[in-house]
C-alpha cells in the first residue's frame, strides 16, 4: 500500500513511518492541511491517515474537501478528541475510520488494511490467484500450499497485481506503491522486480502486455 501520513509531532510521524513501513506499506508524510492537500492533488493513495488538529487548520477541512471533489480515497481519522460527538462528526463528514491517541500500532496497520481493502472493493483479508495466496497482514505469500520468500517490494509490486487480475498495471502505477515522493525511482526497477517475481511464482502468471504495462492472469 501507499499510504498518506498527515501529522504535526514528529515523535507521532516517525513512530507512524516506522510502523506502517515494517507492515509493507510505502509512507507519504504531511504535516500541515496544505501539505495534505498538495499531496492527495498530486498522487493517489490506497489510504490517508489524517490528524484532526493541525497547525493550520483542521483535518475535517481537508476531508471535506477530498469529498466535496468526488474523491474516496479511505481516510482513518486519528486525534486526541475521541468523544462520541467527535467520532459521529468525523464518520458523517466521510471518514472510513476513526482512532483516538493513544493508540496500539497493530490496530492502526490492522485499521488501515480494512479500509484499503474495501476502497479496493475486497471484503477478505487475502489476496488470491489461483494457487498464489498473498497476506497482507503478515506480508506472506504461498504457491501451491508452500511458502514462497518475498522482499517488501516484491511483494508490493505482486499485491498491486493481484488486488485487480486480469487488469492491466502500468510501471507508472507500480512504481507508485514502491516509492514515496521524497525517494529516488530507479530507472528499471519494475522490471528486476518482475524477472525475479516470475522465478518465484512461473513465469505464466505475470503477463507483458507491451507498451501498456503487467497483469497477472486468473484461473481459466
Amino acid at each position: 500500500m501507499r499510504i498518506l501520513v498527515v501529522e504535526d509531532d514528529p515523535v507521532l510521524m516517525d513512530g507512524l513511518k516506522v510502523g506502517l513501513g515494517l507492515a509493507g506499506a510505502t509512507v507519504d508524510d504531511a504535516t500541515t492541511c496544505a501539505d495534505a492537500r498538495a499531496a492527495l492533488a498530486a498522487a493517489r493513495f490506497d489510504a490517508v491517515v489524517l490528524d484532526v488538529m493541525l497547525p493550520d487548520g483542521s483535518g475535517l477541512d481537508v476531508l471535506a474537501g477530498l469529498r466535496a471533489r468526488g474523491d474516496t480515497t479511505p481516510v482513518l481519522l486519528l486525534t486526541a478528541l475521541d468523544e462520541a460527538p467527535d467520532r459521529v462528526r468525523g464518520l458523517d463528514g466521510g471518514a472510513d475510520d476513526y482512532l483516538g491517541k493513544p493508540f496500539d500500532l497493530d490496530e492502526l496497520n490492522a485499521r488501515v488494511r480494512a479500509i484499503a481493502r474495501r476502497g479496493h472493493g475486497r471484503a477478505g483479508p487475502l489476496l488470491k490467484v489461483g494457487a498464489l495466496v498473498l497476506d497482507p497482514a503478515t506480508l506472506a505469500a504461498t504457491l501451491d500450499g508452500q511458502s514462497i520468500a518475498l522482499s517488501r517490494r516484491e511483494f508490493a509490486v505482486l499485491s498491486t497485481l493481484m488486488e485487480r487480475p486480469g487488469v492491466i498495471r502500468s510501471r507508472m502505477e507500480i512504481e507508485e506503491r514502491l516509492y514515496g515522493w521524497q525517494e529516488e525511482v530507479e530507472s528499471n526497477a519494475v522490471e528486476v522486480h518482475i524477472h525475479n517475481l516470475r522465478a518465484k511464482v512461473g513465469r505464466e502468471t505475470i503477463e507483458t502486455v507491451r507498451g501498456l504495462g503487467y497483469r497477472v492472469r486468473g484461473p481459466a
